[in-house]
């Protein structure tokens, strides 16, 4: 079994430096023609099956990259929740003390305020993942292509390589991802593209 993990392209609040995880924004223009670029590159791979998170910007990067195809969304593959902190920079909340302690939290309980706290963030992108491979499995596809956000491709690459990296070590930038074979107890990267 491959799967492909696909973050999607740029969006204004990346460019700005924005909190943005669960707000619904579209691509950028800049996002757009980067993606353009890329497949004029030829580095994305095919898939029997192509799933996105629930939020705009992923099904935009899927469908320009692979056109109007069938594709399922799943809302637990969303990104973070940032709550109150959506759409804003970190300059303008940084003396916030809830941040501090949001921040701070080594535990992963603490939640962001308004939004998730980290484990409850893991658990639902785990139980997306879980939710793929189930499907893939009970249909004998060998092949999945996930089209979704940074932060839950860097939680499940922390799943699959325990010992590897740290948490920033495994974003890939927007419009890139990994390709990995999760056939037998130990993943291999088949390729980052």
């Amino acid at each position: 079994m491959i799967i492909h993990l696909l973050r999607h392209g740029r969006t204004a609040p990346n460019i700005e430096g924005l909190f943005c995880g669960s707000t619904d924004v579209p691509l950028s223009s800049e996002g757009i023609a980067e993606l353009e670029e890329l497949i004029s590159q030829d580095i994305y791979p095919k898939a029997q099956i192509y799933f996105t998170s629930g939020l705009l910007r992923a099904k935009q990067t899927a469908n320009i990259i692979y056109g109007d195809i069938p594709m399922l969304a799943l809302d637990d593959l969303d990104e973070y929740n940032f709550g109150i902190y959506e759409m804003k920079s970190f300059d303008e909340i940084k003396e916030d003390d809830d941040l501090k302690l949001w921040v701070n939290d080594e535990t992963g309980v603490i939640k962001c305020p308004g939004g998730e706290s980290q484990q409850e963030f893991v658990q639902r992108v785990l139980r997306g993942y879980e939710s793929v491979l189930t499907l893939t499995n009970e249909e004998s596809i060998k092949s999945a292509m996930l089209v979704f956000h940074g932060g839950p491709i860097v939680r499940i690459m922390q799943h699959l390589f325990p010992e590897e990296g740290i948490f920033f070590n495994w974003q890939p930038d927007n419009g890139h991802g990994y390709s990995i074979d999760i056939s037998s107890d130990s993943p291999v990267i088949l390729q980052k593209f």
